[in-house]
């Protein structure tokens, strides 16, 4: 399958850049936890490549579109990795194909990944949503615009999410009630005038790099959202540090009372996490859900 897969990636660069290519070398790169990759040295530069058969056939065009958003909307403190190639699954598995973004010495660039994500956070739009659904991790996201950012979160995040756990990974009728104690508060928690903010979506650690031009992002599930939701996951898992955060207050000075929300929106990111795996998860979504309810 991987020789078939190479002499397809082989025809279609030749194709896009109108000349020969060669692949020389193909190098295993580890880090991910859903799909394969690969390094590729070819005759016409490197190349980065994610496949998986074992996926939503369109995963990869979905995730594609979400890097062309982003890179479209970046400032120059932050990278994008260019998108060469995506498809979805047929004979051939699903896969992206993105230029490839070199490891480069860290100095510095905690301060540049603070303003980039303010900036990214500054590009606005006129509703809440995507363009089309995509996924975070491998759970669809319902991307359907709204104009309203609580009635969004509430629908198109909490209701829809906790729908897919009741069919797909089950939940006490108990359990499930807290939650939506909790989605019939959100009116008094969240804030009523929010902006659609272009946001990566699923922004911890392992999907940003420090790169010989600066820092990248990659592996986006984005959508226009009230920031606070990527504040969220940023404070979740930790692997920011205080210049990175520092260097996005002062570009962009955040909300009062952020705080007291992160964790109302850290729920979607841990029933997510419930939904994919399992174990405990459930137990930590409880009891943020009923800190506010």
């Amino acid at each position: 399958m991987e020789q078939k897969l190479l002499a397809y990636l082989g025809d279609e660069l030749q194709e896009k850049l109108g000349r020969s290519v060669v692949i020389k070398e193909k190098y295993v790169l580890g880090g991910g936890c859903i799909s394969n990759s690969l390094k590729l040295q070819t005759s016409q530069g490197d190349f980065f490549l994610k496949w998986n058969f074992s996926c939503a056939d369109d995963l990869f065009v979905r995730e594609a579109e979400c890097l062309e958003e982003l890179k479209k909307n970046v400032g120059d403190d932050l990278l994008v990795p260019e998108v060469i190639l995506a498809k979805e699954a047929d004979s051939l598995p699903g896969l992206i194909l993105l230029e490839f973004l070199p490891s480069g010495n860290t100095s510095g660039q905690d301060e540049r990944l603070g303003r980039g994500l303010a900036q990214l956070h500054e590009q606005t739009g006129n509703q809440f949503g995507f363009y089309h659904n995509n996924y975070c991790g491998a759970t669809t996201q319902n991307n359907t615009w709204q104009d309203d950012w609580i009635q969004f979160f509430s629908i198109n995040r909490m209701k829809y999410l906790l729908d897919l756990i009741g069919k797909g990974r089950g939940i006490q009728d108990d359990e499930m009630n807290v939650f939506k104690r909790l989605i019939r508060k959100l009116p008094d928690l969240l804030p009523a005038h929010s902006k659609p903010s272009l946001i990566h979506g699923d922004l911890w650690s392992g999907n940003y790099i420090y790169t010989t031009q600066g820092p990248a992002i990659i592996d986006p599930a984005s959508y226009y959202a009230d920031r606070e939701m990527e504040l969220s996951i940023m404070t979740m898992f930790g692997g920011f540090s205080d210049k990175t955060w520092s260097a996005y207050r002062e570009y962009f000075p955040l909300d009062y009372g952020w705080e007291n929300r992160v964790q109302i929106y850290q729920l979607y990111h841990t029933l997510n996490h419930y939904f994919l795996f399992g174990g405990s998860y459930l137990r930590q979504a409880l009891s943020i859900a009923q800190k506010y309810c």
